[in-house]
């Protein structure tokens, strides 16, 4: 199928053929007809299928089609609410780029930065705005923002705002919305307090699952280092001198590790920027743009930025730190291995952290491969015997067990 299959009409036709698009993959073919229909929608589908452009195409020719009868820009029609800055970006830069022949307004408005820009753009009049729970809940509040006329409301990410602890924002803007309105959720998952929310946002939805016939963790080569906690950072910076990593995205768990680790690997000599929610929007951009142009090889980012970043072509995922729920691993590892490209994922795990990884591993069906060999430390896998964990972890030293016989055998760092 192409994209004249679907019906859409010339200007965003002409559009998608100038971002080099010509097929419209499984989530876009199932979702497209069903949004142009006016349709509620409940979508789930992995992190790199297309996603966006499987809402931004049809609510574009709605909102043209009404636009052309009306003649009016000043009211919002459409309202896309995300979780994080990043995406809010790239969500409206898909707007931008997929509407260009049809004159529509967009604004994408976030915390972090100066409001002024934002009301401005806000008091012209848009059809389309992109906005982060708590800087839209503050804007409405101030009465810069009136969504009386809205016609679709878009959740986007929902599993991701549930992790984040945005769903209560999310219900106090769904209660400041009109009742008949179009509604889409999209989520990468669907545990059961989505479901729930679904249920009472929704009015007969069309639900769309997609499986992909090769799951993305399939695309990616996925490995794991065991390594004393203390022995981290010399195992990161050697694995980082290797140059066939041509570009590294590196999680950890909090914004002050993300500053630590990224000054380490600069003393190092390896080219890094940390991103995470204490930086200016300015930063974190231009932080994306270096690592997207090579200027740096290595992006450190928090648990926030883990579906929050595109890049094209990003070879390598390293877990400095075990997320400590399973999905976020999912979502980490994700931002490599896109669009049917092979990617790989590494994570360094510490004595601390075998119960995160035990939990990937049941959320995964399957065990991670174990990097047996390095400098830092030689692996041999741990018993589960309480009592012997106990023991070692009392020692303060590292020490890894070997399976079976209750004994240990001391390692030392090089």
């Amino acid at each position: 199928m192409s994209f004249e299959n679907l019906n859409l009409i010339e200007p965003i036709l002409k559009a998608v053929k100038a971002e080099g698009y010509h097929t419209p993959t499984p989530i876009q073919e199932k979702a497209i007809p069903v949004i142009l229909q006016g349709k509620d929608l409940l979508g789930s589908a992995q992190t790199g299928t297309g996603k966006t452009a499987a809402f931004a195409i049809p609510i574009i020719q709605n909102l043209f089609a009404e636009n052309q009868k009306e003649k009016k820009h000043k009211a919002v029609k459409v309202l896309i609410l995300t979780p994080t800055r990043e995406l809010a970006l790239q969500i409206g830069e898909s707007f931008h780029a997929y509407g260009k022949y049809t004159h529509l307004r967009y604004a994408v408005i976030y915390g972090g930065v100066s409001q002024h820009p934002q009301t401005l753009a806000l008091s012209r009049g848009v059809d389309v705005l992109v906005a982060t729970p708590g800087r839209l809940l503050d804007l409405i509040e101030q009465g810069f923002v009136h969504l009386d006329e809205l016609r679709t409301f878009v959740l986007d990410e929902a599993d991701r705002m549930l992790e984040m602890g945005f769903i209560q924002d999310v219900k106090r803007v769904r209660a400041k919305l009109p009742s008949n309105i179009q509604t889409l959720l999209f989520s990468a998952t669907i545990p059961f307090e989505i479901a729930d929310l679904a249920r009472k946002m929704l009015h007969n939805p069309v639900e769309i699952t997609i499986e992909p016939k090769v799951k993305t963790t399939e695309l990616i080569n996925q490995s794991v280092y065991y390594v004393a906690r203390e022995n981290k950072n010399e195992l990161l910076v050697h694995l980082l001198k290797n140059t066939t990593i041509e570009s590294a995205l590196v999680f950890t768990r909090t914004k002050r590790g993300a500053d630590r680790v990224s000054k380490l690997l600069n003393r190092s000599g390896i080219a890094s920027e940390a991103i995470h929610g204490d930086k200016s929007q300015l930063m974190r951009q231009r932080a994306l743009d270096n690592l997207k142009k090579r200027y740096t090889r290595v992006l450190v980012a928090s648990d926030i930025a883990s579906r929050g970043i595109d890049i094209e072509e990003l070879s390598c995922v390293i877990n400095y730190e075990i997320p400590n729920i399973p999905e976020t691993y999912i979502h980490r590892i994700g931002r490599t291995g896109r669009a049917g490209v092979n990617g790989t994922a590494i994570s360094l795990c510490d004595e601390t952290e075998k119960e995160y990884l035990r939990d990937i591993h049941k959320l995964l069906k399957k065990p991670i491969t174990v990097m047996e060999d390095h400098p830092v430390f030689q692996y041999t896998p741990p018993v589960t015997n309480p009592e012997v964990i106990k023991t070692a972890r009392q020692n303060k030293k590292f020490f890894s067990m070997r399976k079976g016989n209750g004994s240990f055998r001391k390692t030392s760092s090089q």
